[in-house]
């Protein structure tokens, strides 16, 4: 098993009993707020998604924080871990490695529409189906992965070791406002070096990679019942404008709009 990809998914959970990572059909899992379970993988494709509630899916290269109206592609044999902000309901179905929807061979994010939502909760209700009802229903859920749009929403993890301390230092506290510079005092690396091992081993720059783990832990606040005021100063925003601004960017909607969109959620948003 690969080395664990960073703290942030192992403070203050409860672990899951291994019956739990056992999964070869469809399942539902109700996970208690910060419960983890922890590094596993599958000879088959899953395809992961809550229900209700926040789910965090950690690889060895990278993390997502999951809404119910998105899901995680992970192929056979891939290694990951998944930890509930807020109650969450999670909900897994499988694929024969033949079957390959997406056409991709590394884990993806993707849009659930609410008709594959609605199979989703069917195939994992736990009722009895028949083969025909489980095969129609399993060909409509094909159906539309293969129209899915997938998302660009993986927070990457790095591979160099001053890089991994660095994250770890965010991760812990993503208020901390220190330039690249003086985080790279902290791990001793210079900021031109840290800089360039950014661009090249995440894809990105390192002021948008700390934006999206702020917005990634946002969400996991939000799904906790924190205030938008609360969120944006524990999230390291200057205020909750700033905050609303950059979600918006990165989510396509509010804060408030969001948890209006959530399933099995009252209409108000979260209040300031």
């Amino acid at each position: 098993m690969p080395d664990r990809p960073g703290c942030w998914l192992l403070i203050s959970c409860r672990l899951m009993s291994p019956s739990s990572q056992d999964v070869d059909g469809p399942a539902r899992v109700p996970l208690a707020d910060r419960d983890r379970i922890d590094w596993h993988n599958h000879a088959r494709h899953q395809l992961v998604c809550p229900r209700n509630g926040v789910l965090g899916v950690s690889t060895p290269t990278g993390m997502w924080t999951v809404p119910p109206d998105r899901a995680v592609w992970i192929p056979a044999g891939v290694a990951h871990a998944h930890r509930a902000y807020g109650p969450t309901d999670m909900r897994a179905i499988m694929f024969d490695r033949p079957l390959n929807p997406l056409g991709v061979d590394q884990p993806t994010a993707l849009a659930v529409s609410p008709l594959l939502r609605e199979v989703i909760v069917s195939l994992t209700a736990g009722e009895e189906l028949t083969d025909d009802e489980r095969d129609n229903l399993e060909r409509v859920a094909l159906d539309q992965l293969r129209r899915a749009a997938t998302l660009r929403l993986r927070l990457p993890y790095p591979a160099d070791s001053r890089l991994r301390n660095l994250a770890e230092i965010l991760l812990e506290d993503p208020t901390d406002r220190r330039t690249l510079g003086e985080l790279g005092m902290a791990v001793g690396a210079g900021a031109r070096t840290l800089s360039r091992l950014f661009r090249e081993q995440t894809g990105m720059s390192f002021p948008h990679w700390r934006t999206q783990l702020r917005l990634h832990h946002s969400l996991t606040l939000i799904a906790e019942g924190e205030s938008v005021t609360t969120t944006a100063a524990a999230s390291g925003y200057s205020g909750p404008s700033a905050f609303i601004q950059a979600f918006r960017a990165y989510f396509g909607m509010t804060p408030g709009e969001y948890c209006r969109s959530r399933p099995g959620r009252d209409s108000s948003p979260p209040p300031n």
